[in-house]
């Protein structure tokens, strides 16, 4: 049986086309109306409030948090400093990703960390012999992300923590209308935005605060769909969607490297011994193979294999999954893994993962597309990741 986030009491009621989906074992909203445009648009132009609890959470306290932390992922987490939030993901012996998430140092010798799956035992694994103590808080700790341009004023009139004096990816411990919360600026959609964390018992007073202060300024309550718009146009990776955890996968081919799923820049080649690091230093030396990219359909390409058809072009307000090839002059060089019609960019957009050479910047490529039960090959372009950056994120 589907459990229900802290949230639900509020959120349930909202979803009036009962778009609810499965994450992590959680019931949750793709969309509160029928369609996510409406939410989409807060996230740019507003601010969107996700329910965000089903994440795995676990604090990570001791004399070695540290030390096993560091051990296990490829940032060096021994230059976080109390405050600091590290965005990591962490690989086999082999340097094939298993997952990535955020690692919080809420206090001296205290940790938490976020993951997409279960990482109990694979902490616990790590552990052996050190001083450390591992708790799984997932359903003891609420998480909201409010995302978008108004999400900082909105907090600002509920929190005495200066929020603009808070950087991007460092948290403060502080209250929100006197709930004890911690406000991280950290989000998956590419925006400013920020996260907080909260006991799932004062979750329900938490999102009462939000929304009431949030109503003059657009506030929107915002499902999964809006999400995946919002993190395809930022190129941001899913586990399980654009890429395999090493510990799932069936065959080596579905395994990636960090440099392979353009999260090269998390990995640390120099700190001390970590699971994946001679491998991964072998992999680094050597000419990569793939690349994850971004891929810009051709609009008129596209418009001439619908009119071939009598149609329209079809804009899907919705992000679609499924694996699409990628071709250079008939030979398949890759293949998408997600895509989207941006509104906001008014472009199609997808994320792939394409071979050596193909993946350079500028790149002119096919990816296959169809229309009207015909598989098609509309013209595109390799695109440097992130597709939307806004200044406003990190300033």
């Amino acid at each position: 049986m589907l459990k229900t986030t802290p949230f639900h009491a509020r959120t349930a009621p909202l979803v009036r086309a009962q778009t609810w989906r499965r994450w992590a074992g959680y019931q949750v909203a793709s969309a509160y109306d029928p369609h996510p445009d409406r939410e989409y648009a807060a996230v740019r132009n507003a601010a969107a409030l996700f329910d965000v609890s089903p994440l795995h959470k676990y604090l990570i306290r001791g004399r070695d948090a540290a030390r096993l932390l560091d051990r296990m992922v490829t940032r060096d987490v021994t230059k976080c400093a109390v405050g600091q939030v590290l965005y990591t993901p962490w690989c086999d012996a082999h340097g094939k990703v298993i997952d990535d998430g955020t690692i919080s140092r809420l206090g001296e010798s205290t940790y938490r960390l976020t993951s997409a799956e279960p990482n109990f035992r694979w902490l616990t694994m790590n552990a052996v012999g050190m001083d450390v103590t591992i708790e799984e808080v997932s359903s003891r700790t609420a998480a909201l992300a409010l995302q978008g341009p108004l999400s900082r004023t909105i907090l600002q009139n509920l929190t005495p923590a200066d929020l603009g004096a808070l950087k991007y990816f460092r948290l403060v411990q502080t209250t929100v209308r006197d709930i004890p919360v911690t406000i991280s600026r950290t989000g998956y959609t590419g925006d400013l935005g920020y996260e907080l964390w909260v006991d799932a018992e004062r979750a329900v007073p938490l999102w009462d605060a939000l929304m009431a202060c949030g109503e003059g300024f657009g506030i929107t309550p915002a499902g999964i769909w809006a999400l995946d718009l919002a993190r395809i146009e930022a190129g941001l990776v899913m586990l399980d969607v654009d890429y395999f955890s090493a510990h799932h996968a069936l065959i080596e081919d579905q395994k990636s490297f960090p440099d392979e799923i353009n999260l090269g820049w998390t990995v640390s080649l120099d700190k001390g011994p970590y699971n994946g690091r001679r491998a991964l230093r072998t992999a680094r030396a050597g000419k990569q193979a793939w690349s994850f990219v971004g891929i810009e359909v051709n609009w008129e390409s596209l418009e001439r294999l619908y009119a071939k058809r009598g149609l329209p072009p079809h804009l899907p307000n919705v992000a679609w999954r499924t694996s699409a090839p990628v071709y250079r002059d008939g030979e398949q060089i890759g293949y998408a893994t997600s895509g989207c019609w941006s509104p906001l960019l008014k472009r199609s957009l997808a994320l792939a993962h394409i071979q050596a050479p193909y993946y350079e910047p500028g790149t002119q490529v096919e990816i296959e597309v169809t229309v009207e039960h015909h598989r098609e090959q509309a013209d595109a372009v390799v695109r440097k990741l992130p597709f939307y950056d806004p200044e406003r994120k990190r300033a």
